[in-house]
């Protein structure tokens, strides 16, 4: 059977894992993802994600034998910009600020590698969100709470950011940052049967 490696540490991705009943273990990839994106430039949220969820996977492969390793990204595209994590609170509120009452899509790219074939393959998922119009003092409130800060699109859906996004276009897990059903689909791609993966 094989081992299903996670190339993340975000707690959201290995809850989703582990809700879905699979096995497996997390590893932090140490990828430079800002050195890369001002190296390659990517011109779309979706190359983007991909392009990192790529290097993610390949960084930490070569330490499995018989594996299936996955890297992971999310990025929000909103009014022609790529959205990654704020990091601090100023850029949090500004962003709500913007975004409130209206929409972005939300862009996951994973790329998973077989490492005894040393088959990849990617695939970027994309949902539409649509953000409740929150009153200044409500973004600060959340954004206080600190978690925006250290997340895509400066939200969640599977936290206290839930009660903002009025509803979605697409794939729920996606917006979570792991596309359960394209998981499965790469899986199948390079020969595996994903129901091996339950614990």
């Amino acid at each position: 059977m094989q081992k299903l490696v996670l190339a993340s540490t975000s707690p959201a991705r290995r809850k989703l894992l582990s809700d879905a009943g699979i096995n497996f273990e997390t590893i932090a990839p140490g990828v430079d993802e800002d050195a890369m994106v001002e190296l390659l430039k990517p011109q779309s949220a979706g190359e983007l994600t991909g392009m990192l969820a790529k290097a993610k996977a390949e960084a930490v492969s070569s330490q499995f034998e018989n594996s299936l390793v996955l890297g992971c990204d999310s990025a929000l595209e909103f009014e022609g910009e790529i959205l990654g994590k704020p990091l601090v609170k100023d850029v949090a509120i500004s962003r709500w600020i913007k975004m409130r009452g209206k929409s972005g899509v939300l862009h996951s790219g994973h790329h998973l590698i077989d490492t005894s074939s040393s088959k990849g393959t990617t695939l970027i998922t994309q949902t539409k969100v649509h953000f409740a119009n929150l009153s200044d003092s409500q973004i600060e409130k959340y954004v206080l709470t600190g978690e925006p800060l250290n997340v895509a699109g400066a939200f969640t859906i599977d936290g206290l950011g839930g009660a903002f996004v009025e509803r979605i276009e697409g794939d729920y897990h996606t917006v979570v940052g792991l596309s359960l059903v394209g998981l499965r689909q790469m899986v199948t791609e390079l020969g595996h049967e994903y129901l091996d993966l339950w614990s």
